[in-house]
């Protein structure tokens, strides 16, 4: 196999992480309405369905820094893949509203340490002028992820009553992602250990016969080199992450994950097709339009993957959160006008997640990935991705609070963080294009 070929087929297999965390955390917006009325839930209890698998997200990522460090980033995707299973299984079965959120968090722990390994694993591997394209394969994967789930929910939902969803349908749905999972752990075995992480336990042939299969061998053996003079001036403890130069790496890590949740995707992807009914759409027609959702997801990603390492991860930020601003600010506008039963709102959404696709979707997960010393890369992504998931439980769990309290009111607090991520990014975030992982850690030490 040649290396292109051999790269692409690392980085797609390793992306597959993005597609289960995709599936997962969609799979609950078909079966959120249908289990709400199973489970008579009330509107704090229907927070606590969807936001108990990202409590799961957090004790993984925390747990998955530490031990990708200490076994490897391989062995450890392959747990996640385990645990995927685990929870589509146990999700499907279950009787009562606790041992649904019990499964739920199972698979949490496994999207929670993806979502971490997969970028991870990814970024270790790639060529450095070819690294965002690549690490943005997982955000294509996890958009992947979504539309599939969205899709399927809309068919099953389709298929018989509106009583069968309510007993039977959202089983399907939410078991139906032991397939991906399985597909997952199966091509786990056909990939490398990270030749960084192989260089810091001192397995120095196989690190450089990875690198070699990737690079030609002259810049296979100068990679290695770089990564061996990295390795020894890396402390590998956390606090060297607090020290002056690196300490902005964990500001913006930490920043930009908290960001990429509190402006709102989230909202929009876990509660799209109750949004959409209460605006005045069938259940069938919201459904559906949560698919095409994921279709313009999809297609704006690859605008991302496309132009990433040729227009730079800051320019993208600038453009994208900028137009997420402006349709946040129309969103909000249609509410407080009561114009929401025409086509405006979904168009707005649509730009919204358009906007979001090419900049705030794939950067985080790029610029995390890479701006951290390989000896505390894990523990250091570890940190900023557990921010991500307390991100994504705040909206999660309040987000049909404040629908309920004005979605004027809701759109326009998630408008008011998106300027606040605008203005961080200009005045602090800089640009990695082009550059290795080394030479990233260096520019810190040096400002």
């Amino acid at each position: 196999m040649g290396k292109k070929k051999y790269l692409i087929m690392v980085t797609l297999i390793g992306a597959l992480g993005g597609l289960l965390f995709g599936y997962d955390t969609a799979v609950i917006s078909g079966a959120i309405g249908f289990l709400e009325t199973k489970f008579q839930l009330s509107p704090t209890m229907k927070g606590w369905a969807v936001s108990s698998a990202i409590w799961g997200c957090i004790l993984g990522v925390a747990l998955a820094g530490y031990v990708a460090d200490k076994i490897g980033r391989k062995k450890t995707l392959l747990i996640t893949a385990f645990l995927f299973a685990i929870s589509a299984v146990g999700s499907a079965l279950a009787e009562d509203l606790t041992f649904f959120v019990t499964a739920r968090i199972i698979g949490g722990i496994g999207v929670g340490a993806a979502s971490m390994l997969s970028p991870l694993y990814i970024s270790e591997i790639a060529p450095a002028h070819k690294r965002g394209m690549l690490v943005s394969l997982y955000q294509l994967a996890i958009v992947l992820g979504i539309n599939i789930v969205f899709f399927f929910n809309y068919k099953v939902a389709q298929y018989s009553t509106e009583a069968w969803n309510v007993e039977t349908g959202w089983r399907y749905m939410v078991g139906s992602e032991v397939i991906p999972a399985l597909l997952f752990f199966i091509a786990l075995f056909f990939v490398p250990e990270s030749p960084r992480w192989l260089s810091k336990v001192g397995r120095d042939v196989e690190a450089l016969d990875i690198l070699s299969r990737i690079n030609s061998d002259e810049v296979a053996q100068q990679v290695h080199k770089d990564i061996k003079n990295a390795l020894g001036q890396e402390k590998g403890t956390l606090k060297e992450l607090f020290e002056p130069g690196l300490r902005i790496a964990m500001v913006i890590g930490v920043f930009l994950a908290l960001f990429s949740q509190i402006t709102g995707i989230n909202a929009i992807m876990y509660y799209a097709p109750e949004i959409l009914k209460k605006a005045g759409f069938g259940v069938d027609s919201a459904l559906m339009q949560t698919v095409i959702i994921g279709i313009v997801n999809t297609i704006f990603t690859f605008v991302a993957i496309k132009y990433i390492d040729k227009l730079g991860r800051r320019t993208l930020l600038l453009w994208g959160v900028s137009g997420m601003i402006l349709c946040l600010f129309g969103i909000g506008l249609l509410y407080q006008f009561d114009m929401t039963s025409g086509p405006w709102l979904l168009v707005l959404i649509l730009g919204f997640v358009g906007c979001f696709a090419t900049s705030l979707g794939p950067i985080p997960w790029v610029l995390i990935s890479e701006i951290f010393p390989t000896k505390t890369r894990g523990i250091a992504m570890s940190l900023s991705i557990v921010v991500l998931w307390v991100g994504v439980i705040l909206i999660s769990q309040f987000t049909p609070v404040l629908l309920e309290m004005g979605e004027t009111m809701t759109f326009w607090i998630f408008m008011v963080n998106a300027i606040i991520l605008l203005i961080f990014t200009y005045k602090l975030i800089p640009e990695t294009k082009g550059k290795t992982l080394e030479e990233i850690e260096q520019s810190w030490k040096i400002q």
